[in-house]
């Protein structure tokens, strides 16, 4: 057995670990493991840090609004540069509990938070979800694949297919180069870092063809990445693409009006 199958084949015992873990000892909190009721809740003080994304927000991007205009649910930002996707839905801003969950989950091997957060993100996608012929994640380049062991986005992605039986096609997507993490860069180049950089695979452009997608991420930030992958998307003549993902960055004084 080589490096790499040896590392994915262990990946099913982490988690089944983990689960153990969890289950043997006493209920803690989700996002500080402090001592809570039952599994898989949250303890008071991270409950209120939760920065849930509610009504009235933006029908396009998601974004929250500043005041509920009762008829309008887009704003004037997306009237008048409309996004490449047709609708984005977030249940949480990246910040606070949000923040920390996703950390861990990411880089901490918190795979038992799966099933939290796509819940969470399935309660706010109902709209897009029902609409959907197919789920496709946000795709790792294999290297970064390999050193992280597993994609985040992925995991979301079998977990809402799962809760929702809509089919989810996890090689619909493919990162064709690696990129710099975009994290440590600015708006501009975190466009260009991954202009060109997913493409659908031959295989599964019969899968893409007509089809309304539901592309998953666990975090949205400036939306190069999302906006990269839905252009391969829409090259291969998918119907439309709406974005679901768990956390969006929404800075200070970006509540749109």
């Amino acid at each position: 057995m080589n490096l790499i199958s040896h590392q994915f084949s262990t990946l099913p015992l982490i988690r089944l670990a983990k689960s153990a873990f969890h289950f043997i000892l006493p209920p803690r909190c989700l996002a500080c493991d402090e001592l809570v009721a039952e599994q898989g809740g949250l303890c008071a003080t991270c409950w209120q840090e939760m920065p849930f994304i509610e009504r009235p927000f933006c029908d396009r991007t998601g974004k929250p609004m500043a005041f509920d205009l009762k008829d309008t649910i887009v704003s004037a930002e997306a009237l008048a540069n409309p996004p490449i996707y047709r609708k984005m839905r977030a249940p949480t801003r990246y910040e606070g509990t949000a923040r920390r969950m996703i950390l861990s989950f990411k880089f901490h091997d918190r795979l038992d938070l799966t099933p939290h957060l796509a819940r969470l993100m399935v309660r706010s996608g109902t709209d897009l979800l029902n609409e959907a012929d197919i789920i496709i994640p946000v795709p790792l380049h294999r290297k970064r694949l390999f050193s992280r062991r597993f994609n985040q986005s992925a995991e979301l992605a079998k977990e809402i297919s799962t809760l929702t039986g809509i089919p989810c096609a996890l090689e619909g997507l493919q990162r064709i180069r690696p990129t710099k993490q975009q994290t440590t860069l600015d708006m501009a180049a975190r466009h260009k870092n991954v202009e060109g950089a997913f493409r659908v695979p031959a295989s599964e452009v019969i899968n893409v063809q007509g089809r309304r997608i539901i592309l998953i991420d666990d975090v949205v930030t400036t939306g190069a990445t999302i906006n990269a992958c839905t252009r391969a998307l829409l090259r291969e003549k998918a119907s439309h693409i709406d974005i679901l993902t768990f956390a969006k960055v929404v800075e200070q004084g970006d509540i749109t009006l």
